[in-house]
C-alpha cells in the first residue's frame, strides 16, 4: 500500500463519497474506487458499507483512518521540515473566536518579529470546527476556550477566563443584580451558536441545575450579539474579555445567576501524533508554554 492509497482513502472518508473525493483530489472517480478496492483486498476487510448509493465507514474503516491520519500527518511534517519550512514555510494556527480576538494578534505579532520569514496562516472559527481541523491535520495547533472531545488531541490549559451574563444598561434587567436559575427559561436570551466554547459552557452549567434555555437569537458574531443586547433586546452570556469595554463604558450591565459561575481556561490543542517543529515550539515559547522548554 502507498501514500497515494492513504490520501485517497482519507479523502473518501472526509467527503463520504468517491465522486466528491475524486473532484477534491483532481483525479478520475474510477481511480478512487479502484484504490479503495485495493485497500480492502490488501487488508481483507470491508472499509465501507455501500447503502442507497452512499458510503458508510465500517469499524475496520475507522481503525484504518486513524492510522492513515497519522501517516499523512507525519508525511506532511517531513515535507515541511525538509523543505526548510522553519525559514521560509508557513505555520497553520487555529483559534476560537475569543482567543482569536483577545490573544492571537499579539502572539502573531511577536512571532513575526522573531521569525520574519515564516508565514502565519490563522483560521478563526468556533471551538468545535477548530478541533475538527486539528484532527484532519489542517492546522498545526490551535487555541480554544472550549472542551476537547477527541482522545486524539493533546490539550494544555494556559490562561484562566470567565463568561459574563450581560444585558443592556438601559433595560429593566439592569436593575437586578442576580437572577435565579429557574427563571432563565422564560427570559429572552441572545446566544452564540452551538459548537462554540461559550455556548457549551453555558448550556453545561445550566444542565447541572436542571435548566435549559432556548435562545430567541443565535449568532456566530459576538459583535452582532453585543449590539442586540445593547439595544435592550435580551440577555446574553459572553466572554468577559469581549465585553469588558462595553461594561466599562456602561452600555452593558453585568448580572449574576444565583449559585453559578462560568469559569474556564484557554487551552492549546494539537494532534497527539503531531511533530512539533522548531517554528511551533517558538510559538509555544512566545505563549510561555512548558512544551517549548521540554523539547
Amino acid at each position: 500500500m502507498t501514500l497515494r492509497h492513504m490520501k485517497i482513502f482519507a479523502a473518501v472518508c472526509d467527503c463520504q463519497s468517491a465522486t466528491a473525493a475524486a473532484e477534491k483530489l483532481g483525479i478520475a472517480q474510477p481511480a478512487v474506487s479502484l484504490a479503495v478496492k485495493e485497500l480492502e483486498n490488501h487488508y481483507g476487510v470491508q472499509l465501507f458499507d455501500r447503502i442507497s448509493h452512499k458510503l458508510w465507514i465500517t469499524e475496520e474503516g475507522k481503525e484504518l483512518l486513524r492510522f492513515a491520519r497519522r501517516i499523512l500527518s507525519l508525511f506532511d511534517a517531513a515535507e515541511y521540515d525538509i523543505k526548510n519550512r522553519d525559514s521560509f514555510g508557513a505555520l497553520r494556527v487555529g483559534s476560537s473566536i475569543t482567543a482569536g480576538t483577545c490573544l492571537m494578534p499579539e502572539y502573531v505579532k511577536r512571532f513575526r518579529a522573531a521569525r520574519p520569514k515564516t508565514r502565519v496562516l490563522v483560521t478563526v472559527d468556533n471551538s468545535a470546527a477548530i478541533e475538527k481541523k486539528v484532527l484532519k491535520n489542517q492546522l498545526d495547533f490551535a487555541l480554544i476556550e472550549g472542551v476537547v472531545h477527541s482522545p486524539q488531541i493533546v490539550f494544555r490549559r494556559f490562561m484562566k477566563d470567565r463568561l459574563a451574563v450581560v444585558c443592556g444598561a438601559g433595560s429593566a434587567f439592569a436593575r437586578r443584580t442576580e437572577l435565579p436559575p429557574e427563571e432563565l427559561p422564560n427570559l429572552p436570551f441572545i446566544l452564540r451558536e452551538k459548537g462554540s466554547g461559550t455556548r457549551e459552557l453555558f448550556d453545561s452549567a445550566l444542565l447541572t441545575r436542571g435548566v435549559k434555555v432556548t435562545p430567541e437569537w443565535e449568532s456566530v458574531s459576538t459583535e452582532a450579539i453585543v449590539r442586540a443586547v445593547s439595544c435592550g433586546l435580551g440577555l446574553s452570556v459572553l466572554p468577559f474579555r469581549l465585553v469588558e469595554r462595553e461594561l466599562r463604558q456602561k452600555s452593558l450591565a453585568e448580572l449574576h445567576i444565583k449559585g453559578l459561575k462560568f469559569e474556564r481556561y484557554f487551552s492549546l490543542i494539537y494532534h497527539k501524533d503531531k511533530h512539533l517543529s522548531r517554528s511551533i515550539l517558538e510559538f509555544f515559547k512566545i505563549m510561555r508554554l512548558p512544551e517549548a522548554a521540554e523539547q
